[in-house]
């Protein structure tokens, strides 16, 4: 049989947020190479037979650095094998696509790319935070918190982030503070509704609600878990109003809130 590489989205936190098609490779691969942030039950949908591969990364500790994975990909493909990369979130969004489709294109090897449900959009609805809103916000950003320098954020402008209606920061937690502070600078209202919610649409999804100016101290005391999503915007304060999964009735931090 001829080889064929799946890069599937696997959506954040539920197993259930994987898209039909994404089960469908999933249940026919023979080896699944896998992220760290994917629901673990997902793995109980490929055969038996499949070979698991962890390749999942942390700051500061990486189980395999990006050219090996890409490597492992090209390695079995061309040995005939389906194999499903599978991935957090969308495949296409901070996800390290290009490197490895690339690779497979330039080994003249086939591949499919399975778009998923990215974190980008699920974690703020499970948090009752939809990106736009009729007549408040009209537009949405999205930029990764991992892209943050002391000076700017790589290849985009304060000036234009500061200006979105609503920006969101995936991976947010480890430049938390320094988001907040040149957004503030660059102009963004330091009263403006702030939504920070971590391990988003999980069984430990927790929300913080706070004005920009004070969500980095809400979170100091709070010191929730990665990963985290950070919603800046008049949407942010739809959270309370527009609660509807269960988790964030248990969370073990209060919402908080900061009237303007």
């Amino acid at each position: 049989m001829t080889g064929k590489a799946y890069l599937v989205g696997a959506g954040p936190g539920r197993a259930d947020l994987i898209t039909v098609r994404g089960l469908t490779v999933l249940r026919q691969a023979d080896a699944v190479i896998y992220d760290r942030l994917i629901a673990a039950s997902l793995l109980d949908e490929a055969p038996p037979h499949a070979e698991r591969i962890f390749v999942g990364k942390r700051p500061g500790c990486h189980t395999f650095r990006q050219d090996g994975i890409t490597e492992t990909l090209v390695r079995l493909v061309r040995a005939g094998l389906q194999v499903v990369r599978l991935k957090g979130g969308d495949p296409g969004v901070f996800a390290h696509l290009v490197e490895e489709a690339t690779a497979l294109a330039a080994a003249g090897l086939p591949f499919e790319i399975v778009p998923g449900v990215s974190s980008a959009l699920a974690v703020p609805l499970h948090a009752g935070i939809p990106l736009t809103w009729r007549g408040v916000a009209s537009a949405f950003t999205v930029v990764s918190g991992h892209e943050v320098t002391p000076d700017g954020c790589s290849g985009v402008s304060w000036a234009l982030l500061a200006a979105s209606p609503t920006l969101v920061v995936l991976m947010a937690l480890g430049r938390l503070e320094q988001v907040c502070a040149h957004l503030i600078a660059a102009g963004r209202d330091p009263a403006t509704p702030a939504a920070l919610i971590s391990r988003g649409a999980s069984c430990d999804q927790r929300l913080l609600l706070a004005t920009l100016a004070a969500l980095p101290a809400y979170q100091q005391n709070a010191q929730l878990p990665p990963p985290a999503v950070l919603v800046v915007g008049e949407v942010a304060k739809l959270a309370s109003a527009l609660a509807w999964f269960d988790p964030m009735s248990v969370a073990t931090e209060p919402m908080l809130w900061e009237e303007r």
